[in-house]
């Protein structure tokens, strides 16, 4: 149950790798990547992919493009910077790989799920990054992965405001760094509750997406007993002291942790062919099973997160016991590698994960699922494609009657002021109606890591389809006299 040994976790808690140490070992793996892997012993600050001491001036930048020959699909620049926000202890961590031969057209921004953090999507990012005209973001959530950790709390006293009080933390940090960056409308994929939250996104700041990617997102399906679950309480005041409490860790809890089929490595796999499936019904869901304790620490903000940061030398092991079963199909060296990623994530001080159990009920049902929101995205005139894994937890019904809802609004074209845009109504389907449901074979709840080569060549697809639909886009306005 435990495969790390007591004598290696207590090397392991004692090393205390810092996780943007971890993340840049991770990232390592690229082989167009040449940021430096910093010091775990230094005391650094980030800025454009160079630690930075804080007691010395900051050495000039460096470059990270690699000679073309070195990158036949490049040259690609990658930078990992901390975009600081308003207001106190608030900034993102962002990964991003720019393509420096031709101008960008194009930006895919990235979000991983709970828990979790960009290093996660390293299987994705060479193949996606290498579609001409595109700039690829990744992203840490706020108060996850290497973002700022500020403190979380709940100051809204009714149950719907509270909901969209926790929504909000995450989504208005990401409007506040689109601003920073500068982009005005972007194609968004997200993985399970990055998933979520990217509708979420997409709802609040219309005209932002461009094309909604949502892989295994969890908080669509609609049930009764998650809707009258109470709300947890607000966490502790000091969230920074290690026996605190935390929001409840689905990702560590997913039953879809089964050892998969072993995997080739990043640098030889092929591949494979997307697989589109056909329309389906949604059945009402019968309630989660799980258990009276686990209900109980979920509905108090109780993780395990708060093991690993409780048990201290112990907590490597107790973390080995997920990753070992995560990472199995992964090439030895890359497993090892995650599963100290994870660990060192895993036990840092509590922040956004407290907002978990405000969003998701007891067997992680949405508390204001997305099936009664999402067909606004439809009214909006936002592709959404719907990804999940042939082995997937999340419930796949959702998802095809999330595919009927925004296809049933976008049909209503010709309703004043559709938020579609006019130069879609003339040919009597609108991008409302583009809602879709893939299927990624053999994956589980993590299709971009279980099944990379297939969800990287329908990613691709989608990028394709965003590159067709804006060029409709240009020559409609052109000839309407708008540009």
């Amino acid at each position: 149950m435990f495969p790390l040994s007591y004598k290696k976790a207590l090397i392991q808690w004692w090393a205390s790798t810092p996780p943007h140490v971890a993340e840049a070992t991770v990232l390592s793996f690229l082989p167009f990547n040449t940021l430096p892997i910093p010091s775990p012993t230094s005391n650094c600050q980030r800025s454009s992919g160079v630690c930075q001491k804080t007691s010395t001036p900051a050495p000039p930048p460096i470059s990270t493009v690699i000679p073309a020959e070195l990158d036949p699909y490049g040259p690609r620049q990658c930078s990992s910077t901390l975009v600081h926000l308003s207001g106190k202890d608030r900034a993102i961590n962002e990964f991003a790989i720019t393509r420096t031969a031709e101008p960008h057209k194009e930006d895919l921004v990235i979000l991983h799920g709970y828990g979790a953090g960009l290093g996660f999507f390293y299987r994705n990012f060479d193949a996606l990054s290498r579609r001409p005209g595109w700039k690829l973001w990744a992203l840490d959530l706020l108060g996850m992965g290497n973002s700022s950790r500020p403190q979380f709390k709940i100051n809204a006293t009714d149950k719907a405001g509270k909901i969209k009080e926790a929504e909000e933390w995450f989504i208005d940090a990401l409007e506040e760094w689109r601003i920073k960056r500068g982009l005005d409308r972007f194609t968004l994929l997200g993985h399970s509750l990055g998933g979520y939250l990217a509708t979420a996104y997409t709802l609040k700041y219309p005209g932002r997406v461009k094309k909604l990617i949502l892989a295994s997102p969890v908080g669509i399906p609609e049930n009764p007993y998650a809707e009258e679950e109470p709300l947890p309480p607000n966490p502790p005041q000091d969230q920074s002291h290690p026996p605190s409490a935390t929001g409840m860790e689905a990702e560590l809890l997913d039953p879809s942790d089964e050892v998969l089929k072993p995997t080739p490595s990043i640098t030889t796999a092929g591949n494979s062919s997307p697989l589109n499936t056909a329309d389906k019904k949604t059945p009402t869901p019968p309630r989660r099973p799980i258990s009276k304790w686990l209900s109980y620490l979920w509905e108090q903000n109780i993780s395990p997160f708060s093991l690993v940061r409780w048990s201290g030398p112990l907590g490597p092991r107790l973390v080995s016991a997920w990753t070992s079963r995560r990472f199995s199909q992964l090439p030895g060296d890359e497993s090892t590698v995650l599963h100290t990623y994870a660990y060192s994530l895993f036990r840092q001080r509590g922040s956004g994960e407290y907002a978990l159990a405000f969003l998701l009920a007891p067997g992680a049902y949405a508390r204001n699922p997305l099936l009664k929101r999402i067909g606004k995205v439809g009214w909006q005139g936002v592709p959404t494609v719907l990804m999940y894994g042939e082995e997937d937890w999340m419930d796949v019904a959702g998802g095809f009657g999330a595919q009927e809802r925004i296809r049933r609004e976008g049909r209503r074209l010709d309703r004043e002021g559709w938020g579609g845009g006019s130069e879609w109504i003339g040919d009597g389907n609108g991008l409302g109606e583009d809602a879709k449901v893939l299927i990624v074979k053999g994956a589980g709840h993590h299709v971009y890591l279980d099944g990379w080569e297939e969800f990287n060549e329908m990613v691709l697809g989608e990028m394709g389809d965003v590159e067709v639909r804006e060029r409709r886009r240009r020559e409609w306005r052109e000839r309407n006299g708008e540009v």
